[in-house]
């Protein structure tokens, strides 16, 4: 099959400069920062990064984001959708509004198990499963009445994490997915086979590369997510154990048009900067730009 000539429609997110939700992380670079740098390194699209980092109010968030020349695609929300249904539509409601408001296109969602971080999660039954699938498909739809399209994003430390949970939600669900080839790989999916097996479920993609036995390490419990993480888990595209040129030519051939978000996941020490983290994240759109398919706005 010829692979489309198309651009990838490249974006970025604040976790690849450490911005993440779940509580003391890393150091948090200002929101200003992280922008500037995206927009230094000519990438012109972002995810919103966790609850509460950008501004919540609609036309301060436009206004900032407009005034570095970046446009929303949508943002990364982790509810445990297995409880509480009311709770995590209550938030999804003023998440998907906030996304709508800045123009935005996707959320992404994950089931979180309620506790603090990824390094641990409980077991489900089989009726908080179906509690989760059901609050997932209330999420859909409280998303798609703000023009809003969700995906499920299997992620470690989650209750959609194991390459036989994917399966299965693939199977009791709708939902089409967020492909992230780190957090697939690490839960023991490879993203590259479930992409080509199933093109008309991806909906989303998040593009990282891994240290395959670091990624291991986690797998077996012998180091948990969070050090993994510290001690370098995800590298710059290209420089990783992931085919991402084979799952760039997967999901074009199979007709996928949307964003692919640039994410390579780091927790900063309060004496790094964000040097580093743009360093990493120039050397992924360099990548991109060399197998011919990166925009001509990330080629800078």
């Amino acid at each position: 099959m010829t692979e489309p000539l198309y651009p990838l429609r490249i974006a970025a997110a604040p976790i690849s400069w450490g911005v993440c939700e779940v509580p003391g992380w890393g150091h948090v670079l200002e929101a200003g920062t992280v922008l500037a740098e995206m927009a230094r390194l000519g990438i012109t699209a972002t995810e919103l990064g966790p609850p509460g980092y950008l501004p919540d109010d609609p036309a301060v968030l436009r206004a900032l984001l407009d005034g570095f020349g970046i446009r929303a695609v949508g943002g990364f929300l982790a509810l445990p959708l297995h409880r509480a249904p009311e709770d995590a539509l209550a938030a999804a409601q003023r998440a998907a509004a906030l996304f709508a408001a800045t123009g935005a296109e996707i959320l992404v969602l994950a089931a979180a198990t309620g506790l603090d971080g990824y390094d641990a999660r409980p077991e489900l039954d089989s009726a908080e499963w179906r509690t989760l699938l059901d609050t997932a498909a209330a999420v859909r739809d409280l998303a798609a009445e703000h023009g809003l399209r969700t995906v499920l994003h299997p992620h470690v430390g989650t209750h959609v994490e194991t390459e036989a949970e994917v399966e299965r939600f693939l199977a009791d669900s709708d939902l089409d997915l967020c492909l992230d080839t780190g957090h697939l790989l690490l839960g023991g999916t490879d993203p590259v086979d479930l992409a080509r097996r199933y093109p008309h479920r991806i909906g989303h993609v998040h593009l990282k590369d891994v240290r395959a036995e670091l990624a291991a390490e986690v797998r077996s419990g012998a180091i948990e997510y969070s050090e993994a993480v510290r001690r370098g888990l995800y590298a710059p595209l290209g420089r990783g154990d992931i085919d991402i040129a084979a799952l760039v030519r997967a999901v074009r051939e199979a007709g996928y048009r949307g964003w692919y978000v640039i994410e390579q996941d780091t927790a900063l020490r309060p004496t790094d900067t964000e040097t580093s983290a743009s360093r990493d994240a120039q050397h992924s759109l360099r990548y991109l730009a060399d197998l011919g398919v990166a925009s001509a706005s990330a080629r800078r």
